[in-house]
């Protein structure tokens, strides 16, 4: 079995403790020891060069084949096979940017995300873990609905109406091969007919959709603005929910009670990047985002997830990359936006990139976090990332990614070597 010793670094096990200077020891995929060590006793060293050693960080809201969208036409329009190229061409870029796995939202087409995975699983192509996501599934005039009366296009979800069609199209999710189901419950400020605060779905398709899921033993995530919107959610037993702007207080005491079950992701680069002005050129200024209501969401964004960090609330980041302007392994980004919106300390922000999304990805606990038996998904970042959280924002500071035990990148060079282990742990 490989023994990979990785030494002269700074390790941050992403639980949230101070990091400390060390190495780390990978034998076959698992992590077997941590400690001090002049040398390993492994069949190749990596010296890390004095860099931040820290677990691989997770995707939480994926979107693989969104590749320079603009506008749902985006979405619709390309082939199967080309956005298949796309969605391989995603995995591959946030592979580069440290992001050793990626939790599925939904893609374009319904398969896929399950192509890639299967690819990736199988050596033939670079990416992280994933949980597959497949079409996002909404209600008749409400998000993803592309049809009107005089030109009934078919939009980037699959509609149903009623339990009875909801089950059906789980069901068939799940016969496809996708990880993950997602549900359009609220609104969406890209949708004029349906804004972020209503609630198109009903509790009874929640609840229909959760039910099919588990029952396959897969499971349910929800795009869900609204307050009523996230109570449906919570109430059905949904497994994670993006954007969560708005809340009352019997919202925030409902999912603090469900802490230990339910994960939540912001999901905040796509607004916030909107108004930095990075939109501009695509027609999304900060102006029009102003009449969409964007900055009202992002002041509820930023109330609401503040007070959910406060309460222990598990947060992931990502999501909604694979803009023309916020493209496929920039996700780092939201670090940053977590530590100036929500009030999160630099290694708080981490611990969501690494640890929360570990246990999203594997309830487990086998995931995300530098542990003595644990699975071997790391990084190695020149520089440190709790002084600079925009080291984490692109490729670029990226010098190694190992992902379950394997090397994915290596800029850092290896020398092989055997001698007596020393003082690791």
């Amino acid at each position: 079995m490989a023994r990979t010793l990785i030494t002269n670094a700074l390790v941050f096990d992403g639980t949230g403790n101070e990091p400390v200077e060390g190495a780390v020891l990978v034998e076959g995929n698992i992590i077997s020891a941590l400690g001090q060590a002049d040398a390993g006793d492994a069949d190749t060293v990596i010296d890390a060069g004095g860099g931040f050693l820290m677990p691989g960080m997770v995707e939480g809201h994926a979107h693989l084949s969104f590749e320079n969208v603009t506008a749902t036409e985006d979405l619709i329009t390309p082939t199967a096979e080309m956005q298949a190229f796309m969605a391989a061409r995603g995995a591959k870029a946030l592979i580069e940017a440290g992001f050793t796995s990626a939790y599925g939202a939904s893609e374009a087409k319904l398969g896929l995300a399950v192509a890639v995975r299967e690819e990736v699983n199988a050596g033939r192509l670079p990416g992280p873990r994933i949980r597959a996501g497949g079409m996002e599934i909404s209600v008749t005039g409400a998000m993803g609905d592309e049809g009107k009366a005089h030109n009934p296009r078919i939009g980037p979800s699959t509609i149903v109406d009623g339990p009875e069609e909801m089950r059906r199209a789980v069901r068939l999710h799940c016969r496809e091969g996708v990880d993950n189901i997602k549900l359009d419950v609220s609104g969406d400020p890209f949708y004029p007919s349906t804004p972020g605060h209503t609630t198109p779905m009903s509790f009874e398709e929640v609840e229909m959709a959760v039910k099919t899921a588990h029952a396959y033993g897969r499971k349910i995530n929800a795009h869900t603005r609204s307050i009523e919107g996230s109570k449906h959610c919570v109430r059905a037993g949904v497994d994670a929910i993006f954007h969560v702007e708005y809340a009352d207080e019997e919202l925030l005491d409902m999912l603090e009670e469900a802490k230990d079950r339910i994960f939540v992701v912001p999901t905040v680069g796509l607004f916030h990047q909107i108004m930095a002005g990075d939109a501009a050129a695509f027609g999304l200024s900060p102006e029009v985002a102003g009449y969409m209501n964007i900055p009202e969401l992002l002041e509820n964004s930023a109330k609401t997830h503040t007070e959910l960090r406060k309460r222990g609330v598990r947060h992931l980041i990502g999501g909604d990359y694979g803009f023309a302007w916020s493209p496929q392994g920039t996700q780092g980004r939201d670090i940053e936006a977590f530590i100036d919106l929500y009030g999160y300390s630099p290694a708080g922000a981490l611990v969501c990139a690494t640890a929360n999304g570990g246990l999203a990805m594997m309830a487990d606990g086998s995931l995300g976090t530098l542990e003595k038996g644990k699975l071997a998904d790391l990084i190695v970042v020149q520089g440190n990332p709790l002084d600079d959280p925009r080291l984490l924002q692109g490729p670029e500071a990226i010098r190694l990614v190992i992902k379950d035990g394997q090397l994915c990148k290596n800029l850092l060079g290896a020398s092989v070597s055997s001698p007596a282990l020393e003082t690791m742990q």
